[in-house]
Order: C-alpha cells, then sequence, then structure tokens
C-alpha cells in the first residue's frame, strides 16, 4: 500500500509537471495575441477541461482574467458549478479576484508557478487558504483547495522576461511577483476538510443553484 501511495504521488507530480508546461506554453501565445502572458487550464484528472489566456486587451475588458475565463468556460462544459473533480493550473498566482470563483466552484487542487504577493488569492489574501469561508458559508464555497506554489516558476519567468524585459524588471524591482529561490522551490499545501450544510442541501435538491 505505501508504494502504491507512492507512485500515485509520482504520477500526480509527473502530470502537474506537464500541465504546467502547457500553461506556459499557452502564456507566451496570450502575449503574441497582444495580451500579458497570463494562462489557464481545468484539468478533470488528466483530461483537460479548458485551456484560457487572458482576453483582457482583446475584450477591452478587465474581468477577462484567464482564471475567470477558464472558469466560466469549465462550467459551461461539464453542465455544472460544481467543479470539485477539477484542478486549475495558472502561470501566475490567482489574484484575489479569481480566488473567490475558485473557492465557490469548489476547484480541489490550485496548482500555480509564479507566486504574486501583493495582488495573490494566495500569499497576500489568503481567499485559496481561508478555512472562515466553508466554515460559516458551505453552501456557498468549497473547502480549502490543495495549493500548489512554485511549480515552473523558472519557465514561466523566461516566458514574461522574453516577452518584455523591462516590464519584467520593473515587476521584479516593485516586488510584484516573487522569484522562485532555484527549480526545486515547490510548496505543497493539503488540501481542507469537506464540510456540510442544511442550506446546502437545500440548495442542491433545487438544481445545485448557489449563493449568487
Amino acid at each position: 500500500m505505501r508504494r502504491n501511495g507512492h507512485d500515485a504521488v509520482k504520477a500526480q507530480a509527473a502530470l502537474d509537471a506537464a500541465m504546467m508546461r502547457r500553461c506556459v506554453q499557452l502564456s507566451a501565445e496570450a502575449a503574441k495575441a497582444g495580451e500579458f502572458p497570463f494562462a489557464a487550464l481545468i484539468c478533470d484528472g488528466d483530461q483537460v477541461v479548458v485551456e484560457a489566456t487572458n482576453r483582457v486587451a482583446r475584450e477591452a475588458d478587465v474581468t477577462q482574467h484567464a482564471e475567470l475565463v477558464a472558469v466560466s468556460r469549465a462550467q459551461r462544459i461539464l453542465g455544472t458549478k460544481d467543479l470539485s473533480r477539477c484542478t486549475l493550473y495558472s502561470n501566475v498566482e490567482p489574484c484575489v479576484m479569481c480566488s473567490f470563483p475558485i473557492r465557490e466552484t469548489r476547484i480541489a487542487r490550485v496548482v500555480f508557478a509564479i507566486a504574486s504577493p501583493f495582488m495573490g488569492g494566495f500569499s497576500r489574501w489568503n481567499v485559496l487558504r481561508d478555512d472562515l469561508l466553508a466554515e460559516r458559508m458551505p453552501e456557498a464555497f468549497g473547502p480549502v483547495p490543495e495549493v500548489v506554489a512554485g511549480l515552473g516558476s523558472q519557465e514561466a519567468e523566461t516566458v514574461w522576461r522574453t516577452w518584455n524585459p523591462l516590464i519584467w524588471s520593473i515587476i521584479r524591482r516593485r516586488g510584484c511577483f516573487r522569484p522562485s529561490p532555484s527549480p526545486d522551490a515547490v510548496a505543497r499545501h493539503e488540501a481542507g476538510p469537506a464540510r456540510g450544510g442544511l442550506l446546502r442541501k437545500l440548495f442542491m435538491a433545487h438544481g445545485g443553484r448557489g449563493m449568487g
């Protein structure tokens, strides 16, 4: 049993690395399309549900962050707002605006490359790891997701630096993004416990509608 568990961990790590490589590739494609190099994937196991990049410039809409685009499309594709089987991959830590929909759709895992200590929904505002959301409002917010931080950060940083060295140097100097100290500096934070609730049961009985 111990060996099987070890094999499962290795398989998940390999899958995460592959998905992050694809996410970083998408971020480079976003830059070529005139966007900032942000990208996100939502996957159900090893199946990619949706790929997305920033569409802020193309849509002239500041809400069109890659993570929000991905979450919106994944709900339509799967026909449900419950994404509890899914992992979200992002080349940059989801901001606080993106983190609330991640919690509301109950995404189980969030994997990101570059930390965002000023705007991040994990390292700054802690929306992704705030258990009080699920404790007080389990009808609306899912349990704390597993968070894997720093995976593929150097590759992700290379895309930004190649895209615009001047902008990247300013971002780095201001501390907007936190560089990874080494390729192996990956931090894993376990998921929190699932929580029930009478209102959630009532909402689910009425077609799975949430608080919003």
